[in-house]
């Protein structure tokens, strides 16, 4: 008897069909083909050369002028634009720059016949193309480079797709990791999503990159991961904490730093996680941290979980008003806080006292990971 585990095959066959249905929906799709060329022999040439070739859906255009403008009436939904060089009106490495610029998916071939150097130097460095013939060009030869050029496309297409499908389940798991840790007390059921949008509001006011906002957004819905590996009856307590409890709790970030070792698109993120308890005077924990040493996305963390704690109803007390949390964290400028960042607090405070009524719409006006994954790739 095979002592394979079931859920692993279960895993394994679901990931196999996944992958076949992938390879086969890329394989069966019908490409489009533009081929621009000012001289009609030139065109029907072509059209007569792949007009048997598989799944290939053929359109033309005379010129470069034309040719753009059927690229952006598609929008860019074309594998292969063949293209000559010495066109009036536009060049074919001149129209290919803009659409490496705009499309740069496309595959790209220019036909030139001319030993045109310097355009074959611009093709390479400009425009990306994938090749420069020079005429004549043996058609048998120009089927082969198209096929090839057509399976370099479905490989590029299949990587994009597995790409964005990956990126899905990573910030599917992230989001419900933090609502799991979440649901454990009652009392803190959205603290991780909503201090998550606190910190998105804050940097975005110091115009962070998409990029820092996206890993931002990551360490706020993670920085109490940590807390996983804190007993309930320490996290759902009534009543105030004793000192040893409170020694305890103060454990869950570097248990957080810990859980999340070993995936490398998190470094960043995990230090940031280890750090979000960490004062502006050096008076935090664990590290004693201080001043610029600590990281800035753990600055930002900081502000908008107390923020969130204060306002937030406990078993033992109502949340605060914002008006009174937001005093306390002014005060806290220079000691607990980053006074730069605290300054940042102050001049968007309103979006935070507007984001407490509804922070579920602010959370997917703000989230930066949930808005890539609509973006073309």
């Amino acid at each position: 008897m095979s002592n394979a585990d079931p859920k692993n095959n279960t895993f394994i066959n679901y990931s196999e069909k996944f992958y076949n249905l992938l390879n086969n929906s890329i394989k069966d799709m019908v490409h489009t083909v533009l081929v621009v060329d000012d001289e009609p022999d030139n065109i029907m040439l072509l059209k007569r050369a792949l007009r048997k070739s598989r799944g290939l859906n053929l359109i033309t255009a005379n010129n470069g002028e034309e040719a753009l403008r059927k690229v952006r009436e598609l929008n860019g939904h074309l594998t292969l634009i063949v293209s000559d060089q010495r066109m009036p009106k536009m060049t074919g490495t001149e129209f290919m720059k803009i659409i490496n610029n705009e499309y740069p998916n496309i595959m790209k071939i220019v036909l030139t016949g001319y030993s045109d150097v310097d355009a074959m130097i611009d093709g390479i460095n400009d425009c990306q193309l994938n090749y420069f013939l020079i005429k004549p060009v043996d058609l048998q030869e120009l089927k082969l480079i198209i096929s090839e050029c057509i399976s370099l496309f479905e490989l590029k297409l299949s990587k994009s797709i597995l790409s964005k499908d990956l990126k899905e389940l990573f910030f599917t798991t992230i989001k419900s990791i933090s609502s799991a840790l979440d649901a454990k007390d009652t009392y803190t059921h959205g603290h991780s999503h909503r201090v998550t949008l606190y910190s998105l509001i804050l940097a975005k006011e110091l115009c962070v990159d998409d990029s820092m906002m996206e890993e931002i957004e990551t360490a706020g819905l993670l920085h109490d991961i940590g807390k996983i590996g804190i007993s309930e009856d320490i996290l759902c307590k009534p009543g105030k904490l004793t000192d040893d409890e409170y020694e305890t709790i103060k454990k869950h970030p570097i248990i957080g730093k810990k859980i999340l070792v070993g995936i490398k698109k998190l470094d960043k993120v995990r230090d940031w996680i280890g750090s979000h308890h960490e004062r502006w005077d050096g008076k935090g924990y664990l590290e004693g941290l201080k001043g610029a040493e600590i990281p800035m996305p753990a600055r930002i963390l900081s502000i908008a979980d107390t923020y969130d704690a204060m306002t937030s109803n406990r078993s033992y007390r109502k949340g605060l008003p914002h008006e009174v949390a937001s005093e306390e964290i002014k005060k806290c400028s220079g000691s607990q806080f980053d006074p730069d960042i605290v300054k940042i607090f102050m001049k968007v405070e309103h979006i935070f006292k507007e984001a407490i009524k509804d922070p579920i719409e602010y959370y997917n006006k703000y989230s930066i990971l949930s808005k890539s994954l609509d973006h073309k790739e």
